[in-house]
């Protein structure tokens, strides 16, 4: 289980590093397993190589586990450190065709458009006949997820045909269907399932139709309703469903079993059910936070568990505090991270698990104004990181918070020039233009000695323009012309667009994302 947090989002890219004999059950350099052990993946980076999974998975009547990972991301490296070396999932795997996409192998991110997917990590099952049948979350415990695992191999009919069911009245649904359905990744799906904005809905409507046994499905459903309606919902906070959260958060065996839910959106979900300022709001405070100190000391949960439940806890004590404030935690709380902090630093040896846990710490510590000890944490482990880039983005994160412009944009300028693989290097470098553009407005010399060198690095990139990448590129675009706004620079903006026509012209002309190109700094685009 790894708590999802804003903290991985702006920060830039992926791939595995190379893997030398067999590394924690692992085996994806190679696609083999190593003497005996580890999963047998296929790395994929093209349709080609994707086709020939399915031909086999067809063949062999298996169904096809597709992993997108990264290389950087700390969920990822949990997943690695927690779930694909363990001998029950290696077992598990010999029944299905596991396919592995590295997000920095030519043609990945048209993959990436080709599945839907785009964020790290995403885990896919699709029947032997090629079709999705659903999508796997990374949030639940090891446990949960073989038995999730199982339900989508089983099912009969992909969680497209499902959803569709309960929007047309929901009957004739199994307890299996139900399962599916409660533990799929929706916040996390980049699926065609929901429509821009119709997850709240969706979500509402199936917690609605559940039926009331087994409770856990119905209230992991409801949960799940509540957290994504959370403070932006357009009706005022639903109360009557105020009793079944308490009633949930003071039962220990039950809260426990929904801890991804509780620890990864607890201000949702007290946003959804109580005004603020309330006593109903504080009861609501007062019993997360209970259950999430019970979460902490848990022994039986991962450290990264441990770590995010002490995070939600953190996120809930500011949670009606003025957005622009400067956190102010009670003592005893900011004892307990600096505690939790220094015993992760020092318990954590595995590369991958420490990848995980140590940038959310290194967060948590910065989110409640302790800067110069995030700081103090991130440099002593630039060294023990495969992705040190990563580190060196939240270090440039911490100067900037403190108002030292040249401090972040060295850090930022160091990450960019240490990145590795060419998806993650333009997210990285989309980053650089960033905060080039927003510290450093007048530095022109250094603003198109960058942006040029992303287009150079473009310009090799197979797939520059789809998913991830794409998304790299028109930020870039996006920043430039803000830059340039009044025609501010435009002897500049005019050199990287004469350079730019040269890279979107070596584009087939029938490839989807050639208008991205020619549009890249002409059009804006909200991303």
């Amino acid at each position: 289980m790894t708590r999802h947090h804003p903290r991985f989002a702006p920060v830039p890219g992926s791939r595995f590093g190379r893997v030398v004999g067999c590394i924690a059950g692992l085996a994806l350099a190679t696609g083999t397993a190593c003497a005996g052990e580890g999963i047998a993946w296929k790395n994929a980076s093209s349709n080609a190589d994707v086709d020939a999974a399915f031909a086999q998975a067809k063949a062999e009547s298996k169904p096809v586990f597709l992993y997108w990972g990264a290389k950087w991301c700390p969920p990822c490296n949990q997943v690695k450190a927690t779930l694909f070396n363990r001998a029950d999932f290696i077992e598990r795997s010999k029944g299905f065709v596991p396919v592995y996409v590295d997000g920095d192998s030519p043609g990945a991110q048209k993959l990436g458009a080709r599945f839907h997917v785009s964020g790290y990590p995403t885990m896919l099952l699709f029947s032997a006949q090629g079709t999705e049948l659903t999508r796997l979350p990374g949030e639940v415990d090891p446990a949960a997820y073989t038995e999730v695992l199982t339900l989508g191999m089983n099912a009969k009919r992909p969680v497209k045909e499902l959803v569709e069911q309960v929007r047309a009245g929901g009957r004739g649904l199994t307890p299996a269907d139900w399962r599916l359905l409660a533990f799929y990744p929706w916040d996390a799906s980049e699926t065609p399932l929901v429509p821009k904005g119709g997850l709240p809905a969706l979500l509402a409507q199936l917690a609605a139709a559940a039926p009331p046994e087994p409770a856990a499905v119905a209230l992991r459903l409801r949960l799940k309703a509540l957290a994504a309606a959370g403070d932006k919902a357009p009706t005022k906070p639903d109360a009557t469903a105020a009793p079944t959260v308490l009633a949930l958060l003071a039962d220990a065996a039950a809260a426990s079993a929904l801890f991804d839910v509780l620890a990864g959106s607890p201000g949702d979900i007290v946003h959804a059910v109580s005004a603020k300022g309330t006593p109903l709001r504080q009861r609501l405070l007062q019993a997360f936070d209970a259950a999430l100190v019970r979460f902490e000391a848990d022994t039986s949960l991962s450290r990264a568990d441990r770590l995010g439940a002490l995070g939600a806890r953190i996120d809930l004590a500011v949670l009606d505090a003025p957005k622009k404030a400067a956190p102010k935690l009670p003592p005893a709380l900011l004892a307990d991270l600096r505690a939790q902090v220094a015993r992760i630093d020092v318990e954590t040896t595995d590369g991958y698990e420490r990848q995980a846990v140590i940038p959310s710490a290194a967060y948590l510590l910065a989110a409640s104004g302790l800067l110069a000890e995030s700081d103090a944490l991130l440099k002593a482990s630039l060294a023990k990181s495969h992705s040190p880039y990563y580190l060196m983005s939240e270090l440039a994160g911490n100067a900037k918070k403190r108002g030292d412009k040249a401090e972040a944009l060295r850090w930022s300028e160091q990450a960019f020039a240490t990145s590795e693989g060419p998806a993650t290097r333009l997210q990285w470098g989309a980053a650089h233009v960033k905060a080039l553009v927003e510290m450093a407005p007048g530095d022109e010399v250094r603003i198109e000695r960058t942006a040029g060198q992303l287009f150079t690095e473009a310009a090799k990139a197979p797939d520059a323009f789809y998913e991830r990448s794409g998304r790299s590129m028109q930020r870039v675009g996006n920043q430039l012309q803000a830059w340039n706004k009044g025609g501010a620079h435009q002897a500049t903006l005019a050199r990287l667009q004469a350079q730019l026509d040269a890279v979107c012209a070596a584009l087939d002309t029938t490839e989807p994302n050639r208008a991205r190109c020619d549009a890249l700094l002409k059009t804006p685009a909200k991303l």
